[in-house]
């Protein structure tokens, strides 16, 4: 890598470890990588925890809304806290959520959170204790790249971040690229609101993760291994850290690297991430090329979901034809995140495929009298509570018009106005959204405002033009945040028409 290229990604770190954006910062940061401090004062501001200064932040998602986290940030305000309200914390299950100052969990949970016991014939089992043996690895260092690939592919393995891409064309594609400069990046910046499974498999199964992307380094012929950490993850980064100086002696054929991030939910898409460790602002490149072409510096990247990569593991120990069978009519047991009114949230895993029916049932039942569920995120919209037992995997959503994305699932109660629902989540949509592109910038932030004006109003008329917007955005924005953000809005206008006549 030049040396340009070195002190450019050096920029968000530093400001970081300086503490925050502010003019000294700044001019100190420009002075010591060279970057002009127009440059560095445009990537430092894209990020909130860049910001500086002490604050408490409390999360507004759905599942911290229905919870209370407006009556939290009221109360803690009064007290004198200093508070920043942000689109997500990763911690719905922990609702209302709040870190501290130091970016420590307040634990405001109301009951008991859950995962899925011990069981050894589930591909990632969060119950279960970390294997530092390292066996799968032994067995994929062994073996041509062309038969890991082979094994990827009968296994059925679709990536978990919420695309479903299967994850064997991706190595393909990086492995088959003539540049030998190639890198392995695990993307742990989980951020979609309701989505806290990457976080839990990053504190209870570091070993996996490690595993699975060293066997990918292995597979794609990467020289680098790079960990991408949502930054108000500590815990977790501390975790996998202490993991990967366990496992050192066995995953030592390729060079490891940390990037911690620094509060933008766009950056869990690949090439906004990509930006990100670069010390850009995180911004999604335009596709093709995708990054397994051309990605980390200009070079044939590999980008895995903490889940994906800690699946890969347990398919080369028991093979790609077991693997497929854990899973319905898709293949494989899946991580399924659960929050909002049901009696105990948690990250459970089940065949993927499984009903919301099935997933309440372990999540101890339903708060309340269930109406309406978000199946993957805010990114999947609303269904009514009657298509509960719609199998949870991408192709049968689909089919719905939502998306499995990455099972990140919220369940209402009758207690909740699905035109504030759908307000919530266009929010944080608005708040999220880089402004790159037109269709996304304007066309959020139109329907966040013009659904508050009806709440405001009762006059339906203000969501009028919003399908015609809704369209703009899904055929006209570059990534897939503004391809979807309208989805809250139309999902619940559709299924509860009621609810958007005049009030």
């Amino acid at each position: 890598m030049q040396k340009t290229g070195a002190r450019r990604e050096a920029v968000l770190h530093l400001l970081e470890e300086l503490g925050g954006v502010t003019e000294d910062n700044v001019r100190e940061v420009a002075r010591r990588t060279l970057v002009s401090e127009a440059e560095v004062w445009g990537a430092g501001t894209f990020y909130t925890l860049l910001k500086g200064g002490p604050r408490v932040r409390v999360c507004n998602g759905l599942s911290c809304r229905v919870r209370g986290s407006d009556e939290l940030a009221a109360e803690l305000r009064q007290s004198g806290k200093q508070v920043e309200e942000v689109s997500c914390l990763g911690q719905c299950d922990r609702a209302p959520a709040a870190l501290d100052e130091s970016l420590n969990v307040f634990d405001k949970a109301r009951g008991p959170r859950g995962i899925t016991p011990d069981n050894p014939g589930l591909a990632v089992n969060l119950g279960g204790r970390p294997d530092f043996s390292f066996a799968a690895l032994k067995k994929a260092r062994a073996m041509a790249p062309a038969d890991i690939f082979k094994l990827l592919e009968e296994s059925g393995l679709q990536g978990r971040g919420g695309a479903g891409f299967p994850a064997h064309i991706k190595w393909k594609g990086v492995a088959s690229q003539k540049e030998t400069e190639r890198y392995v990046v695990c993307n742990a910046d989980e951020a979609e609101p309701a989505t806290f499974k990457d976080r839990e498999t990053m504190l209870r199964r570091p070993d996996a993760i490690i595993e699975g992307m060293a066997i990918a380094a292995h597979a794609v012929g990467a020289q680098e291994c790079h960990f991408y950490i949502r930054g108000e993850f500590r815990a977790e980064y501390e975790s996998v850290k202490a993991a990967l100086k366990r496992a050192e002696a066995d995953v030592n054929f390729v060079s490891w690297y940390f990037h911690q991030g620094h509060g933008a939910y766009i950056c869990g898409e690949e090439t906004a991430l990509l930006e990100s460790m670069e010390g850009k602002r995180g911004m999604p490149r335009l596709k093709p090329p995708f990054p397994h072409e051309y990605g980390f510096r200009g070079k044939p990247t590999l980008i895995n979901n903490v889940e994906t990569l800690a699946c890969v593991p347990w398919i080369f120990r028991h093979g790609g034809a077991a693997f497929r069978a854990l899973g319905r009519a898709e293949a494989g047991s899946k991580l399924y995140c659960i929050s909002g009114h049901v009696n105990k949230p948690g990250v459970y895993e089940l065949p993927l495929g499984a009903t919301l029916d099935e997933l309440v049932a372990v999540a101890g039942g339903y708060d309340g009298k269930p109406k309406a569920f978000s199946p993957g995120g805010a990114s999947s919209g609303f269904l009514p509570i009657s298509k509960s037992n719609t199998p949870l995997d991408f192709k049968s959503l689909a089919k719905e018009g939502s998306m499995l994305g990455s099972a990140g699932v919220v369940v209402l109660n009758d207690t909740v106005d699905m035109a504030k629902a759908a307000q919530w989540q266009l929010e944080f949509f608005e708040v999220e959204s880089c402004g790159q592109c037109a269709p996304c910038r304007i066309g959020s932030r139109y329907l966040h405002r013009q659904t508050t004006k009806y709440l405001k109003t009762g006059d339906p008329g203000a969501l009028k033009h919003a399908a015609d917007i809704g369209w703009e955005m899904e055929e006209g924005s570059i990534c897939g945040l503004g391809m979807v953000a309208a989805k809250p809005l139309e999902s619940a206008m559709k299924y509860w028409p009621q609810e958007f006549t005049k009030r």
